[in-house]
């Protein structure tokens, strides 16, 4: 317990698995809050109907953005479980955090065409001025 907190061998003060931890829990957070978000737009887009012009588009963005959202929610719980510190665990970990970084960064790029395929049913075009 004191070799952990400093006292007999040289180890880094920062506990790199409880910060992984908690970077891994913050991640997750996020995860949720934006799948309840693309939740409540997929709802918002099926009461509006068929007749908006990207009902499809927008449609397969969001089951695509809550499946992506699904993989990382399982990749994060899988990376939190397992221990930094042990040496075993350091390649798979550093590979699963890729792995969750690239569905992260997919899910942003898809909820971008989102955004903007559904700006026009708000009307922000119609009040922009180009």
């Amino acid at each position: 317990q004191s070799a952990a907190r400093g006292g007999g061998r040289s180890t880094p003060n920062l506990n790199m698995n409880l910060y992984a931890t908690k970077k891994t829990a913050a991640e997750g957070m996020l995860d949720i809050a934006l799948f309840l978000a693309n939740i409540t737009h997929m709802k918002t887009v099926i009461e509006q109907g068929a007749g908006y012009r990207y009902y499809a588009a927008v449609l397969t963005l969001i089951s695509f953005s809550l499946a992506l959202q699904i993989v990382a929610g399982v990749l994060i719980i899988i990376i939190a479980r397992r221990d930094l510190n042990e040496e075993a665990n350091q390649k798979q970990l550093d590979s699963l955090n890729n792995k969750a970084t690239l569905a992260i960064f997919l899910i942003f790029i898809t909820n971008i065409f989102i955004s903007v395929l559904g700006m026009e049913r708000t009307g922000l075009f119609a009040r922009m001025h180009f």
